[in-house]
């Protein structure tokens, strides 16, 4: 199967949208570069962590954009002069510039990212607004019930 044809789930759904083209626009863009290659974590059920390996970046050559849905890792390499190449024998490490981009759900922000070893890892936490949040409404009283306190107070 080389494409997806979400027509008749468009037609019976309302608002998934953005969803149905995230899946579009994946399943046609091609999976051949996969530099630099990455982990994505789930810590937790509202904490994530992606990990990439950036061997040979120092953290002035790596640039981290978060936007809104969006997470975008740039490694910008300086070209090497052409005798600095001739004196290796194999070059077997990637040396080359990057833009890694990141679909992320709402309410996913960045929390934190380290440079260590090699690997950049960014640490992200969705954060749901508290007017978003279930309520769970009384019928009789006419007063908002959260329905998380049960759970936060345990």
């Amino acid at each position: 199967m080389r494409g997806f044809d979400l027509t008749p789930y468009r037609r019976s759904t309302v608002g998934f949208d953005r969803l149905f083209d995230l899946i579009e626009n994946n399943a046609r863009l091609s999976q051949g570069d996969n530099y630099p290659p990455f982990n994505i974590e789930r810590l937790s059920d509202d904490r994530y962590r992606v990990t990439l390996a950036v061997a040979g970046f120092r953290t002035d050559e790596i640039d981290i954009t978060a936007q809104q849905n969006l997470l975008q890792v740039t490694g910008r390499k300086e070209e090497s002069q052409g005798g600095d190449r001739a004196r290796f024998l194999h070059v077997g490490i990637a040396n080359r510039s990057f833009e890694r981009r990141f679909e992320l759900a709402d309410f996913v922000r960045v929390e934190k990212a380290d440079l260590a070893d090699g690997l950049l890892t960014i640490e992200l936490v969705r954060e749901i607004p508290e007017a978003m949040k279930p309520k769970k409404i009384a019928i009789n009283g006419g007063e908002l019930v959260d329905i998380n306190a049960d759970r936060d107070a345990a």
